[in-house]
């Protein structure tokens, strides 16, 4: 009887990440899974040039699947593959090295992001995350500066990231590397061509990578959305605000509590001559209007009656609550008032409350609801980050070159919205099955119509070992096709290492 260790005991004791509870599977679900896996990067093999590329790209979203402690290049392969030789080098090379354009992919994910998950009133989310690099100070864009995943100033990189929340569902769609401005100093010339920093690439801050990526994505009108939602890093900064609504997009942002807001617009004194000295050379408000007040004092004077209770959303640990206060205020902005907005405050409940404020130009007769569903939608992109880097190994990349952190990036999303095809297409409940042994089904799937068979088992991140037995499947020997070859014949050469590899 085969001995189970500590280690193993804990992994099944321990949720995946998203935190939802596994559901039981049939074996109709796992052949659809499987198949699905296929289909699914199938369609993106076209946008590699070599068909050692596209095959490479196919091991790594496995090795991204597979339940390995860490999903880095070297585990990948020896679990996936075995120690075949220069097989670690060209995975390396095939992520690091390789001139395969990562935006052509990235514009065919984002029409499946619209075709699986596209709403018209959805919301796309940006945020920054970044992970701590340690010792690896020529790795592309690190520095010393605030790593969010940490809570503190240390030596990582940061990314700026778009995400897209529908009722359906919730998925990346575009990425950006934040260089600090030291990058582009005369000194860190030698680090950026070891890096392979593109010559053309200049500095920007966050919020103009994250208005670049909105403005391109709003310009194709490949994805339908009509918010954009950002944390108190963007909202700080009305110009940033400013560019959405240009857009004509509505805009939710989270805005610290010293902001100033006026809850009646003032009159504003245009340029000329005025009843005594000099003529005004730029517009003012009148001096006669009250004073903005810090939304930290204006809540404090809200009576009892503006605030009430609504359900955010129902999370996995049951409804999350809050009370809310809604009013129409007007910022300011340069020393003038700017467009007549939402304010939303928002009071967490316990002993400790925490109030945080929003500001949104979404139309005045926009409903309450509706408003309260975008404000409490910091969620989702928690979930993306905490999914991808606990299921899929989104931080634990060995990449240090400017194209190694991009080909990562896009493998990491290109994994992320599979978990979620999957979600959807497991969303209702499938009837009940009896628990299936591997002698009941595993041999089916290489009789089908496949280019690959069925040797070898690994876990699954995504369902436990209480529900289905086994959960990956692996191929690395011959083929349908070469079975049917004449006995005396050689099957044609490959130009890589890899085999075709399932892992569900």
């Amino acid at each position: 009887m085969k001995k189970t260790t500590q280690s193993q005991l804990r992994s099944r004791r321990q949720p995946p990440a998203s935190g939802q509870r596994p559901k039981r599977v049939t074996r109709q679900n796992v052949m659809t899974a499987i198949q699905e896996l296929i289909d699914y990067h199938h369609r993106f093999e076209e946008f590699f040039p070599r068909r050692e590329q596209s095959d490479w790209s196919w091991l790594y979203l496995c090795g991204q699947l597979s339940n390995l402690e860490r999903k880095t290049i070297e585990p990948m392969v020896l679990s996936l593959l075995g120690a075949i030789p220069n097989a670690i080098r060209d995975l390396q090379r095939f992520m690091s090295q390789s001139p395969w354009d990562v935006r052509s992919p990235m514009l065919h994910l984002q029409s499946l992001v619209a075709k699986w998950l596209g709403e018209r009133d959805a919301v796309v989310i940006v945020d920054g995350s970044g992970g701590a690099i340690g010792a690896r100070k020529h790795s592309i864009g690190v520095a010393y500066q605030y790593c969010g995943h940490l809570g503190k100033i240390a030596n990582c990189q940061e990314g700026v990231f778009l995400a897209y929340v529908s009722r359906r569902g919730y998925s990346f769609l575009d990425e950006r590397l934040y260089l600090p401005q030291d990058w582009f100093a005369t000194d860190h010339r030698q680090v950026r061509k070891a890096c392979g920093l593109p010559e053309s690439m200049h500095f920007q801050t966050e919020g103009e990578l994250a208005l670049g990526m909105l403005q391109d994505l709003n310009e194709r009108g490949a994805v339908p959305f009509q918010w954009v939602a950002y944390d108190e890093s963007y909202g700080k900064n009305p110009a940033f605000s400013q560019e959405i609504a240009v857009m004509h997009k509505w805009y939710m942002a989270e805005v610290p509590s010293d902001t100033r807001v006026w809850l009646r617009t003032p009159l504003v004194e245009e340029p000329g001559r005025g009843l005594m000295g000099r003529p005004r050379l730029h517009r003012r408000v009148r001096r006669s209007a009250s004073a903005p007040e810090e939304l930290r004092v204006l809540v404090v004077n809200l009576p009892r009656t503006a605030w009430q209770r609504h359900l955010i959303h129902e999370g996995g640990k049951g409804p999350l609550k809050a009370d809310f206060a809604l009013l129409r205020v007007t910022p300011i902005h340069d020393r003038l008032p700017a467009i007549r907005q939402w304010l939303i405050c928002r009071r967490s409940l316990g002993s400790q409350p925490e109030l945080k404020f929003y500001l949104s130009n979404a139309p005045s007769h926009c409903s309450t609801q509706e408003l309260i569903r975008v404000s409490g939608l910091r969620w989702p992109i928690e979930s993306i980050f905490e999914e991808s880097k606990g299921e899929l190994g989104m931080d634990q990349y060995e990449m240090r070159s400017w194209i190694g952190w991009h080909h990562h990036m896009f493998q990491t999303f290109m994994a992320h919205l599979f978990l979620m095809r999957l979600r959807l297409l497991f969303k209702k409940n499938c009837p009940r099955s009896p628990r299936l042994r591997l002698g009941n089904w595993w041999p089916q799937l290489w009789q089908k119509n496949l280019s690959f068979p069925v040797t070898a088992y690994l876990r699954s991140t995504t369902i436990n070992d209480e529900t289905m037995q086994p959960t990956a499947l692996i191929a690395n020997t011959i083929t349908r096709s070469t079975r049917q070859r004449l006995p005396n014949t050689r099957a044609p050469k490959r130009r890589s290492n890899i085999q075709h590899v399932v892992v569900i």
